[in-house]
C-alpha cells in the first residue's frame, strides 16, 4: 500500500505523545493562522482559477470562517481540555470520576471541491485541537486549491504529525484501506457509503457531511421582497455550488407569483441584467458537472435565467416554475445556480412534501407568524433549521453543524469539531484503602446485604415538587 509508511510514521509521532501538550496545539493552530494570513492572495488566485469565485465570497465563505473558527479554538482551548467532572453515587463520594478528552490518534479528514479550503480547515482546526494527527486529502476536482494546499500548508505544520494526500479515486480507495483512528468526511451520499463501508472494516468511527435537497417553504405571510433577497443570495452564492442552498421552494400558487417578479428583481440588483458579466457570480468548477447541472434545466420551464454557456462553464441564476415532484431535478441535489418552486395548498402540504422526503442537512421557513414558523420546525427533522433567511445558521460557532440520515451523521464547528475529533475517556480513581465498605459486594453473597447495596449505588428517582 503506498500510503501505509505515512500513516505508520503519523502513528509513531502520535504514540509518542507530541501532539498532546496544549502549548502544541497551540503553536499548531497559530501556524495555521498564518497560512491563511501568509497564503491569502494566493486562495483567493487559486478558487478564482477554478470557479471563478468572487473574492468577497471567497474572503466571507473560505477565509473569514476559518478565522473565526481559529480564533473560537484558540480562545477556548484549556476549557475543552480540562477534564469533566461528573456526579457520583454514594459507593464513590470519596473517589474522582470524570471524562477525559482523548485525541483519538491518527485521523483522515477528506475534503469536497465546492469550499475546498473552509470544509478541509475547519474538521482540521478541531483535529489540531483534540490533539490528533491528521492527513488531509483536499479534491482533485478544484485542482488549483489542491495544488496550493499540498506544496504550501507542510511547511507551515509539523511534518512529524502533518499530511496532505493528493489523490484520484484509486489513489483515495487505496488510503481508505489503511487503518484510521477517525475519518471526516465531506461529500455525497454515493461516495459517503465506500467512505463507511471501508471504515468499517477496521471499526473506525467517521463524521459524514453529505448534503441533500434543502426544502424552502415560503407561506403567504411574509414581507416578500425580503423573502427573495435573502432565497437568491443563498441560492446563487458560489453558483449554487453550496450544500446548505436553498434547493427548491415550497408556496402557494398566490405567493408563487408575488415571489417571481421578487425573485427577478433581486437577482437584477445582485447580478446586473446580464449576471454573466458579473463579476459576482462564480462558475461551476467542471465540465462534468456543468454537463449535470444543465441537463436539470429540462425540468418544468424557465421563469428566469435559463442560459447557458458550456465553454465558461456558466448556468445563469434561473428559476423553474411548473416542476413536477418526480422530474429529474426533484430526484438529485442541485448543486448549481437553478432554483424551483412547487405549489402546495398549505403549510400541511408543504410538511407533507418535505416528510415524505429524505432528511435534508438544513430546512428553511419563511413566515411573519412565529406560530407557523414552530409548526414547521416541530413537525420535520433535518439537520438544521433556519427561519426568515438562509445559510446564515452555519456562520454560528455555537450551534452544530450536521446532517441526519441520508444527510449526514455527526457534526461539527466550534466545540463540536473539538469534540468530534475527541474520545470522551471515563475515568474512576479510587483510593486503595477503606476495604471494609467494599464487603457488600463480595461474595459469599447475602441478600441482607441488597437494600444497602442498592441505596449505595442507585440513582432515585427525584421527588416531584408542586406548587400549590
Amino acid at each position: 500500500n503506498p500510503y501505509a509508511g505515512l500513516v505508520s510514521r503519523l502513528r509513531a509521532a502520535w504514540l509518542s505523545g507530541k501532539t498532546r501538550p496544549m502549548a502544541y496545539r497551540v503553536a499548531q493552530l497559530e501556524a495555521l493562522g498564518r497560512f491563511l494570513d501568509e497564503k491569502k492572495q494566493d486562495i483567493l488566485d487559486a478558487l478564482a482559477s477554478d470557479m471563478r469565485k468572487p473574492p468577497f465570497e471567497v474572503e466571507i465563505s473560505e477565509i473569514s470562517i476559518c478565522r473565526s473558527e481559529l480564533n473560537h479554538a484558540l480562545n477556548n482551548l484549556g476549557t475543552w481540555m480540562k477534564d469533566e467532572h461528573v456526579e457520583k453515587n454514594w459507593a464513590t463520594q470519596l473517589d474522582s470520576a470524570f471524562i477525559c478528552k482523548d485525541p483519538y490518534g491518527v485521523v483522515l479528514i477528506i475534503g469536497p471541491w465546492n469550499y475546498p479550503i473552509n470544509l478541509l480547515l475547519v474538521p482540521l482546526i478541531g483535529a489540531i485541537a483534540a490533539g490528533n494527527c491528521v492527513v488531509m486529502k483536499p479534491s482533485e476536482i478544484s485542482k488549483d486549491v489542491e495544488k496550493l494546499v499540498a506544496e504550501t500548508l507542510p511547511s507551515y505544520l509539523d511534518e512529524d504529525c502533518f499530511a496532505v494526500v493528493t489523490a484520484g479515486v484509486e489513489e483515495t480507495t487505496k488510503l481508505l484501506e489503511n487503518k484510521f483512528d477517525y475519518i471526516f468526511f465531506t461529500g455525497i451520499p454515493s461516495v459517503g457509503r465506500i467512505i463507511m463501508t471501508a471504515a468499517a472494516k477496521h471499526l473506525t468511527p467517521v463524521t459524514l457531511e453529505l448534503g441533500g435537497k434543502n426544502p424552502c417553504y415560503v407561506s403567504d405571510s411574509c414581507e416578500v421582497q425580503n423573502v427573495a433577497r435573502r432565497v437568491a443570495w443563498g441560492r446563487f452564492f458560489n453558483a449554487g455550488q453550496t450544500c446548505v442552498a436553498p434547493d427548491y421552494i415550497l408556496c402557494s400558487v398566490e405567493m408563487q407569483e408575488k415571489l417571481l417578479p421578487a425573485l427577478r428583481e433581486a437577482i437584477t440588483e445582485f447580478y446586473g441584467p446580464n449576471p454573466q458579466e458579473s463579476p459576482d457570480f462564480a462558475r461551476i468548477v467542471g465540465d462534468k458537472q456543468f454537463q449535470r447541472v444543465q441537463a436539470l434545466l429540462s425540468s418544468g420551464h424557465a421563469a428566469i435565467g435559463g442560459q447557458t454557456d458550456e465553454k465558461e462553464r456558466y448556468i445563469a441564476p434561473t428559476v423553474l416554475v411548473d416542476v413536477q415532484p418526480e422530474d429529474p431535478i426533484m430526484q438529485e441535489e442541485i448543486f448549481g445556480p437553478i432554483l424551483p418552486i412547487l405549489t402546495v395548498a398549505n403549510v400541511d402540504e408543504a410538511i407533507a412534501f418535505i416528510n415524505a422526503r429524505e432528511r435534508p442537512l438544513a430546512l428553511y421557513a419563511f413566515s411573519s407568524c412565529k406560530k407557523v414558523l414552530r409548526q414547521v420546525l416541530e413537525q420535520t427533522s433535518s439537520g438544521g433549521f433556519c427561519a426568515n433567511d438562509t445559510v446564515m445558521h452555519m456562520t454560528l460557532t455555537s450551534l452544530p453543524f450536521g446532517g441526519i440520515g441520508h444527510s449526514g451523521l455527526g457534526c461539527y464547528h466550534g466545540r463540536f469539531t473539538f469534540e468530534a475529533f475527541s474520545h470522551q475517556r471515563s475515568a474512576l480513581l479510587r483510593g486503595t484503602g477503606r476495604e471494609a465498605l467494599n464487603t457488600l459486594r463480595y461474595p459469599p453473597y447475602a441478600p441482607s446485604r441488597l437494600p444497602l447495596l442498592r441505596a449505595a449505588t442507585e440513582t432515585r428517582r427525584a421527588a416531584a415538587c408542586v406548587l400549590l
